[in-house]
């Protein structure tokens, strides 16, 4: 296979050109290309609104391909390159089976791979099953109405299932080739294998989670919903068994794909004396806009064939960065509580991303030195004071929001005004002053405006701020060594609730690696 990078078609070019332009490049005719296969494509709008999409494809070939590549003398083509993931396997015998503790795409993903190995692993996991979850969930956007076992960060697939499903990672492994791939497999549309940035949407991650389930299960592996952990059973520093609230499960190895917002959790572990300790994390807002703003910002038009623009920005201050994170074009901000009595908001998606408002998480970074309380759990006690706020704020789980254009000037909002919120249950229109601390609120006085000079729009003052938005990753890590073991053996943390991850593919490859190891461990190959 030859593979030819920066192929360059405008927006709204049929890719069937892409035949003839690869064509071109290695100076054939399109009729010696026999099998044309997409590996990226992403967009360019630098020069606004003459948007581009920019290909990496694989051509296979009739003749020789050194010969080819030597005569088009094409600088961007050459031989594409074959390294692959391998799942490892196990020599025949009898093994112990192992445990997993909770199934967003961690322990999703270490169950597969132990599977795949021939491990046969029991998954136990808090929440209900998709389908159930999915139910519990539309409930509570609609009515208020909280099930503390199955929502936005409980049940099958993880707090990831209520999201906009993104795949993009800074994380550079083979795995994740082999996980689109699952994902594929499972329901989601094939643009994810070659899509710069490929996202699935909440709607198909429902049918997906489902179907990875339904592969562990056909290899031999069991997932209990409605199962939750409570506490560890060791000897002489080694796992023996796990409690639940179902009773007693005898085992040697536990890996612990706990999410992070189970609280409960963190705190029995540091009852046990498990090993952690508080690390960063960042908290702020839900800010949104409309998505056709945003268009327009980024590709200079909104009549291009192209998908709803998205951003990631990030300012530096002196004291604090604030950055945006989890952008959701045409999305929806969602309540995300887990608690009774404590207010959460996110961002989700549809696989269309049809949406007529984009929203993301506006956050500013926080240090242990900047947490008022002491201790491992100083963040998540942080955590936990804001969202008690924020509902009493609002004295239910209509979230607090705030316009742009009122918050930079000190003033209560008291209705929308252009950009209508797409919180449910509802918003209680107020000041955020009174929910978020001034380390937050005043480092996004600071910043809005100079992140409005990067993408015109941003922080237009008819933009709504929607808050809190306080569980962007795991403020504890559950610290492990080089064998992924934690300070008991036999206990693999792993994803992000033990964090070491920071979204679906970057836990899916931390849990593969850990369950990699196990296989290892006892003698796979």
């Amino acid at each position: 296979m030859i593979r030819i990078r920066e192929i360059h078609l405008p927006a709204g070019n049929n890719e069937n050109q892409l035949l003839y332009e690869a064509a071109r490049a290695l100076k054939i005719s399109a009729s010696k290309i026999l099998r044309l296969t997409i590996v990226r494509r992403s967009i360019d709008a630098r020069k606004k609104p003459n948007v581009q999409l920019i290909y990496t494809v694989d051509v296979a070939v009739s003749g020789s391909e050194k010969r080819i590549l030597r005569e088009s003398g094409c600088k961007r083509a050459d031989f594409a390159p074959t390294s692959f993931y391998r799942l490892p396997k196990l020599t025949p015998g009898e093994y112990e089976r192992p445990v997993v503790v909770g199934f967003g795409p961690a322990g999703m993903f270490a169950a597969l791979v132990l599977a795949e190995a021939g491990l046969y692993p029991l998954i136990l996991e808090r929440g209900e099953d998709a389908v159930t979850r999915h139910r519990k969930v539309d409930r509570f956007f609609a009515e208020g109405k909280l099930d503390t076992v199955s929502n936005v960060q409980f049940g099958e697939g993880g707090a990831g299932t209520f999201s906009d499903g993104k795949l993009n990672t800074g994380v550079n492994n083979p795995r994740i080739a082999w996980i689109l791939r699952q994902f594929v497999s499972a329901g989601a549309r094939e643009d994810i294998l070659y899509d710069a940035k490929p996202h699935v949407g909440t709607d198909v991650l429902l049918t997906v989670v489902q179907n990875i389930r339904h592969r562990i299960e056909s290899l031999g592996g069991e997932v209990r919903f409605g199962t939750q952990v409570t506490g560890l059973l060791t000897e002489n520093g080694a796992v023996t068994g796990v409690k639940t609230n179902s009773g007693d499960i005898s085992c040697s190895q536990v890996f612990l794909g706990i999410g992070h917002s189970a609280r409960d959790t963190f705190r029995m572990l540091k009852d046990m004396g498990i090993s952690m300790e508080p690390k960063p994390f960042a908290m702020g807002v839900r800010i949104e806009q409309l998505q056709s703003v945003i268009d327009m910002a980024q590709y200079g038009s909104n009549d291009l064939p192209l998908p709803p623009a998205d951003y990631k920005l990030v300012q530096h201050l002196d004291d604090a960065t604030v950055y945006t994170f989890c952008m959701c074009p045409g999305g929806y901000v969602v309540a995300a509580a887990s608690e009774n009595g404590r207010l959460v908001t996110n961002g989700m998606s549809y696989a269309d991303r049809g949406g007529e408002n984009a929203n993301a998480a506006l956050l500013v970074s926080l240090n242990p030195a900047d947490f008022p309380y002491e201790g491992v759990l100083g963040g998540m006690l942080w955590q936990e004071e804001i969202e008690g706020k924020a509902y009493e704020y609002a004295g239910s789980y209509c979230a607090p929001a705030q316009l742009v254009g009122d918050f930079l000037n000190n003033r209560p909002s008291t209705d929308a005004s252009g950009v209508t919120p797409t919180y449910r249950p509802g918003v209680t229109w107020g000041d955020l002053r009174q929910v978020l601390p001034p380390k937050i609120t005043d480092a996004l006085q600071k910043a809005i405006p100079l992140l409005d000079r990067k993408l015109k729009g941003f922080g237009a003052p008819e933009a709504v701020l929607t808050a809190p938005e306080t569980r962007s990753s795991s403020p504890v890590r559950i610290l492990r060594g080089t064998d992924r073991q934690g300070s008991v053996r036999g206990l693999y943390p792993i994803g992000e609730g033990a964090g070491y991850a920071g979204g679906i593919m970057s836990a899916a490859v931390d849990g593969m690696m850990s369950a990699e190891m196990l296989i290892e461990q006892l003698g796979g190959r």
